[in-house]
């Protein structure tokens, strides 16, 4: 596989770290210029990246292409470019439809979406593609787990669920500075808290068929704080709130 990147982000940068770690096979990874300092930081971390001069060379020098654009102007980019029949793409741009997609490429290419995240630069995490694909699937199960969605409504729903993350972080951020008012530096809440969410993570996937909500009672003592905290949490409008927000961006999503 000789893989190509059109647009060079954060998320790029994790596919890309990750993969040099992971795949042995790889001699060469093409990554547009767009993106000047992480694709620098990416060429000078391995003599496997070059740099392209633009995005047509960097399909010209690859047999999968991984798409990493921002939905706003992708249109206007894969319109712009010749793709081979021969090219496996990979599209990672979120609510762009693998039909739309084809209307943009001007070639019968393969096309599979992938939602990574960043924690494939550590070979971590876990990666939801569509339609199953072993190639896809090879590439990317070095990386971390990879999770085959057998319906475009499933891959829709882990696309709502990677929208997780920044909510995720305004829990604990809301929490660390409810702490700092309460006279705790933040420092000592953030070292207190990261840990704790680390381990409820890790006991949910040592526990893979448990569902959540068991997980929920064996971690709240009956008329604990636990159990209290939760329940004045959904009480409040905490768990609706939760609904509306997945309703919404699963909403988004299809909409595209």
């Amino acid at each position: 596989m000789t893989p190509g990147f059109i647009g060079t982000g954060i998320i790029t940068e994790a596919i890309v770290t990750g993969a040099l770690r992971a795949h042995d096979t790889i001699r060469k990874i093409t990554i547009s210029p767009r993106g000047a300092a992480i694709a620098a930081r990416l060429a000078q971390a391995s003599p496997l990246v070059k740099i392209a001069a633009d995005n047509q060379a960097v399909i010209d020098e690859s047999d999968v292409v991984f798409l990493a654009i921002r939905p706003q102007i992708a249109e206007e980019v894969i319109r712009s470019l010749k793709f081979s029949k021969s090219q496996r793409v990979v599209s990672l741009i979120a609510a762009v439809q693998i039909e739309t997609l084809a209307s943009w490429i001007d070639a019968e290419v393969t096309i599979t979406r992938a939602i990574p995240l960043p924690f494939v630069a550590d070979l971590q995490g876990v990666t939801a593609i569509y339609p199953p694909s072993r190639e896809v699937t090879a590439f990317f199960a070095p990386l971390g787990a990879v999770l085959e969605a057998q319906t475009l409504e499933e891959f829709d729903l882990f696309g709502v669920a990677s929208a997780l993350m920044g909510s995720y972080f305004g829990i604990m951020e809301t929490t660390a500075r409810w702490f700092e008012r309460q006279g705790m530096p933040y420092d000592s809440a953030r070292a207190y808290l990261g840990p704790i969410f680390l381990s409820l993570s890790q006991a949910a996937v040592q526990e893979p068929v448990v569902p959540f909500k068991s997980l929920r009672s064996a971690f709240s003592t009956k008329g604990g704080l636990n159990e209290q905290m939760f329940e004045v949490f959904d009480r409040s409008g905490g768990m609706a709130a939760l609904t509306q927000a997945l309703d919404q961006v699963l909403a988004r999503v299809r909409a595209r």
